[in-house]
């Protein structure tokens, strides 16, 4: 028995500066959890609810200190003497004690914090690695990276519409291989956008932020790092995209409006069009959010047309829900779901929305958000779960590189008993 004796709770700052929420939990035996919450830019509108202050005197408005009292009592009180390795139950009791549909009354934040805190403790307490303790012996196969190099879209300075530009190292052995070439294109392009005069700087989630006046240009962009790096397209790298298609999606009009392709306006047929000429164009193997996250009908034309040689994520358009995915399922819109699991709230919410795409045969990716912490914990979640993918930023940024060199400790210490996804895991060469 691992007994919960004490939980604790702080306000921290996340990766862009901003106050977050780090709880902390010491079982009867000694051992003892931590784990920070991270937080979104570009937030789906049925995520749980992240609770904030609203005090405009403190971190302008954005403080955490409401969620951080309601994890030093009211989480406090219903954690304290439960055992701390029955991880359904933690959370079931987590969720019972905030009693909302969206966790808004205690927030996902102070929720999340405790769920993955209390994973921590146990984890310790059975001597186990956290992605051992939580996938057990068969938790062996290294997700493939999904590393930000360009960004625009909503942290953009230019006029690209389109959130992330990523690059996958599909072709790699191993995962530390796959990091490296991805770090080589990331100074590749450095020196590109510098020469070019082009260079603003990093974005928040290390990609870098440049005066790019198309869609296109960025596109060729990155097309010509993988290339002067010394990678062909298509065949070791592929590329993929996060376009959060919520922001130039015009709810009025029902039309995506795109900034980088001079204001043109697009129906969700041509907006469709459009992905299918540029995934042949620039080897894209992946397309996030590229509708917008309730425009359905589009979500299934779009995974008829191209699921079967394209992976098709959802993001804002299942938020890490199991009741949007199942209806996702249903319908058969997307093949893929990102898993953040403050999205969500729990990690036990978050292990059944991956079970239930796993059974469905659709892709899942263990993602970050924007303002992260230092907390590795989605490492080890993508290696127990056995997820193929991850999506932690760029190879700049501690709060990324945390993430990433967690991965190549496990590799290393996995052994001969490590592998790595590679391309096995995407519609094309399933």
């Amino acid at each position: 028995m691992s007994t919960i004796i004490d939980v604790h709770a702080r306000e921290i700052l996340d990766s862009r500066g901003e106050p977050t929420v780090e709880v902390e939990v010491i079982l009867d035996d000694g051992s003892f959890g931590r784990a920070s919450v991270p937080a979104g830019a570009s937030r789906g509108t049925h995520e749980a609810l992240e609770l904030r202050d609203g005090d405009k005197n403190r971190f302008g408005g954005m403080g955490v200190l409401r969620a951080v009292d309601h994890v030093e009592t009211e989480i406090s009180e219903a954690l304290i003497g439960m055992e701390a390795t029955d991880q359904r139950a933690i959370d079931a009791e987590l969720i019972s004690a905030d009693g909302s549909e969206n966790k808004s009354n205690l927030g996902a934040n102070a929720i999340l914090g405790a769920s993955l805190a209390t994973a921590r403790a146990a984890a310790k307490s059975t001597g186990l690695s956290l992605y051992s303790y939580m996938g057990g012996s068969n938790a062996h196969l290294l997700p493939t990276p999904r590393v930000n190099i360009l960004n625009g879209g909503v942290q953009r300075e230019n006029k690209v519409d389109f959130h992330e530009f990523m690059v996958i190292p599909i072709g790699a052995s191993s995962f530390m291989e796959g990091i490296r070439w991805c770090s080589e294109i990331h100074h590749v392009l450095h020196d590109m956008l510098v020469d070019m005069g082009l260079l603003y700087g990093v974005g928040d989630e290390g990609g870098f932020t440049a005066d790019i006046t198309s869609n296109d240009e960025a596109f060729g962009l990155v097309r010509r790092a993988c290339s002067e790096a010394g990678y062909t397209l298509g065949e070791q790298i592929g590329l993929a995209m996060d376009s959060a298609a919520k922001a130039f999606y015009d709810r009025r009009s029902h039309r995506y409006v795109l900034a980088g392709e001079g204001g043109q306006e697009l129906s969700t047929s041509e907006m469709i069009d459009y992905w299918e000429e540029r995934t042949a164009t620039y080897h894209i193997i992946s397309l996030e959010d590229p509708l917008g996250e309730e425009d359905w009908d589009g979500w299934v034309e779009l995974t008829a047309r191209l699921g079967n040689r394209v992976q098709i994520a959802g993001d804002d358009l299942f938020v890490t829900d199991p009741v949007r995915l199942a209806k996702g399922i249903r319908l058969k819109a997307a093949n893929a779901i990102l898993i953040k699991l403050n999205q969500i709230g729990t990690l036990t919410e978050g292990m059944t929305a991956i079970e239930l795409a796993q059974r469905a045969g659709y892709g899942t990716i263990i993602s970050h958000r924007s303002g992260d912490t230092a907390d590795t914990t989605i490492a080890d979640l993508a290696v127990a779960m056995s997820a193929g993918q991850i999506k932690a930023g760029g190879t700049c940024r501690s709060e990324c590189i945390g993430k990433y060199n967690r991965l190549i400790r496990i590799e290393d210490e996995l052994g001969s008993s490590a592998s790595y996804a590679g391309a096995h895991v995407f519609p094309q060469w399933r």
